[in-house]
């Protein structure tokens, strides 16, 4: 790139790679909307006047200081020349180098990809990729940027770009802070030089910019740039918290949710705060950071305040003013400001109500909020005692019944038979193979619901929930299925069943399998399937199993027990066979590995399909005999 000169000599700078590549993309190519690049570049000015804004809460020691924060935009016909300037933080000769010579390698080539695969939407992905200044150059023959530092000991400068190739910079004469965009229209961009036009565009794109924005002559801001947050909710539309939000975040996505607050008491405070569509920030995003806007009586005092929220709730997007903070509050003693622990608890429990609500109100969005960001309302439940009690109505879960669904505690409860005593689950990585698992047939058999927790983060909340509603959660692989009361009659032929025949079968299968298990058993709580694996006595919870396991810990885990259906069909024939049956070893080793398989732990698939081959094999030898 290299340094500028201070001389008046003009120094030709080339543009990297990417940035030529995305300059030939807009000034090569036609796209109807156009208009955005205004959007683009009073968004930039915006950025510029809050920066400045933020910096004269502890420094005075800059240029200008009592100016006027706005932005002014005027425009020549004949010249055809668009102009905007503002009074915001100003750049010197390098920072025009870095800010507006090149752009990060990443955004570029992601936006490049965009706009070709894309093309049709380009104005939406325009301010998502980084290169909002860039898109002057769509309606631009050239571009003049001159700019004065805030800083007193700097020197003006002024950039000017013709193409795509190079740009200049030379030393300028400007002594007022701030920075004006000189755009030179294209023949055929002549549209935004007339004065009606830029005032719908600045009303459709940029009406709650937060500070004024004069148009020609007029004195009168063009735009509302009115704190909505500060307004009754009555009295604006979906579109207008849309329309906010979009300038607000450049998110060109809807948010899940929106929740405007306006309370007195404990303490007087406005909010406005968004749930967006993704959690997932991209790099390209206007938000840096995770965070709240924090501003004393509409003045801004931190651009990303985490001491307002929960970091589980460190998702939500949005702004908060105060009338009970001070103006002149030290950066450094907000987060132990009293006021700011208010506002803190007001707005989580605002927060939680809402998405209870919601969940009530909208179940299907919510299902939409909760599949994106359950893992942060689990973490919260996980790590944070004190909110445990509120976030357990959140939760939502699939069950043996709905395994493709949603269900929440309390509807678990409620439809549950009067008599179930207990709340069901069973832990496990695979909800389809939850499902169809051995340890949920006898609920099955008898209607009663399971839910299934497929979520590594599910063993930390069970850590935590024992309990929902009086009722005592507890996990199907580990207890006995209530039992409707049994025949007399059945009960004495199974106790004349021939002990000894069992105790033969069970210890040829215990033979097989040596200790790769603790033991094989009899059970009477499988319904279909022939067997399935539990843990051993005195093993750890399943939960704490995966917990540790997740957190790299050693554990000494335990060989599991396989139980076994003596009822099955392939039971009573294993136990007809003769132990000497080639087939018999491998029915057994099957036995274990179907078990395996449906727990999830199957290592050996290659195995697995060898010897299901072989036992093909025998079965077509025996029908051919």
């Amino acid at each position: 790139m290299g340094k500028t000169k201070t001389t008046n000599q003009w120094e030709n700078i080339p543009f990297k790679t990417e940035t030529r590549e995305i300059l030939n993309i807009l000034i090569h190519s036609l796209y109807s909307e156009r208009e955005v690049f205004l959007r683009e570049l009073i968004s930039n000015a915006s950025d510029a006047l809050t920066r400045i804004q933020f910096e004269l809460l502890t420094n005075r020691e800059v240029v200008d200081p009592e100016v006027e924060l706005g932005i002014w935009i005027t425009c020549d016909p004949e010249a055809k020349t668009l102009t905007i300037r503002d009074t915001g933080i100003g750049m010197n000769a390098q920072e025009m180098s870095e800010n507006l010579g090149t752009i990060a390698h990443s955004g570029a080539k992601a936006f490049i990809e965009a706009a070709q695969t894309h093309a049709e939407t380009i104005s939406d992905i325009i301010g998502q990729f980084g290169v909002g200044f860039y898109s002057a150059f769509m309606v631009a023959e050239s571009i003049e940027v001159i700019s004065r530092s805030y800083r007193p000991d700097e020197t003006s400068a002024r950039w000017v770009a013709h193409g795509e190739e190079t740009f200049s910079i030379e030393p300028s004469e400007k002594t007022e802070r701030g920075t004006t965009v000189i755009v030179h229209l294209k023949e055929d961009a002549a549209e935004f030089a007339q004065e009606d036009r830029l005032r719908s565009i600045i009303r459709k794109h940029s009406d709650f910019i937060p500070y004024p924005i004069h148009l020609g002559e007029s004195t009168e801001p063009v735009n509302e740039q009115s704190a909505i947050w500060r307004k009754q909710p009555s009295t604006i539309s979906d579109e207008d918290y849309n329309n906010f939000y979009q300038q607000f975040s450049l998110d060109m996505q809807e948010p899940l949710l929106k929740v405007h607050l306006s309370v007195d008491a404990p303490v007087q405070m406005y909010a406005l705060l968004y749930v967006p569509a993704s959690p997932e920030r991209s790099i390209f995003s206007l938000r840096k950071d995770e965070g709240l806007k924090l501003y004393a009586r509409k003045v801004l005092i931190s651009e990303y305040s985490k001491d307002l929220l929960p970091p589980y709730l460190r998702f939500v997007d949005g702004v908060v003013d105060s009338e009970d903070l001070p103006l002149n509050v030290a950066r450094e003693s907000i987060q132990s400001n009293r006021v700011i622990a208010q506002l803190k608890r007001v707005i989580t429990n605002k927060l939680i109500d809402s998405l209870k609500s919601l969940g009530k109100d909208n179940p299907d969005k919510y299902i939409d909020f909760w599949k994106v960001y359950s893992r942060y309302i689990k973490e919260g439940f996980a790590t944070d005692p004190e909110a445990q009690a509120a976030l357990t109505p959140l939760m939502r879960f699939p069950t043996s019944k709905s395994p493709d669904g949603w269900v929440s505690l309390e509807d678990y409860v409620t439809a549950s038979p009067s008599h179930q005593d207990k709340v069901y689950y069973l832990l496990g990585d695979d909800v389809r193979l939850m499902a169809s698992s051995p340890h949920i047939e006898a609920y099955k058999a008898q209607g009663i619901d399971v839910f299934l927790m497929a979520d590594p983060l599910d063993s930390f909340v069970l850590l935590k929930l024992d309990k929902y509603d009086g009722k005592e959660l507890v996990n199907v692989a580990q207890v006995e299925a209530p039992t409707p009361s049994t025949d007399p009659e059945e009960d004495q032929e199974e106790n004349a069943e021939d002990q000894e025949r069992v105790e033969r079968l069970l210890n040829r299968i215990r033979s097989v399998l040596g200790d790769r298990v603790s033991d094989v058993r009899s059970t009477k709580r499988l319904v279909e399937s022939p067997a399935r694996l539990v843990d051993a006595d005195g093993a750890l919870k399943p939960e704490l199993q995966r917990v540790y396991k997740m957190i790299n810990q050693t554990l000494d885990e335990k060989p599991k027990v396989l139980e076994v259906n003596l009822q099955h069909p392939l039971l009573i024939q294993l136990g007809k066979a003769g132990a000497g049956k080639p087939t018999t070893r491998l029915v057994i080793e099957q036995l274990y590995e179907n078990a395996l398989l449906l727990e999830g732990n199957l290592t050996d698939p290659a195995g697995m399909i060898n010897r299901i081959q072989e036992l093909m094999s025998a079965a077509l030898g025996d029908s051919h005999d």
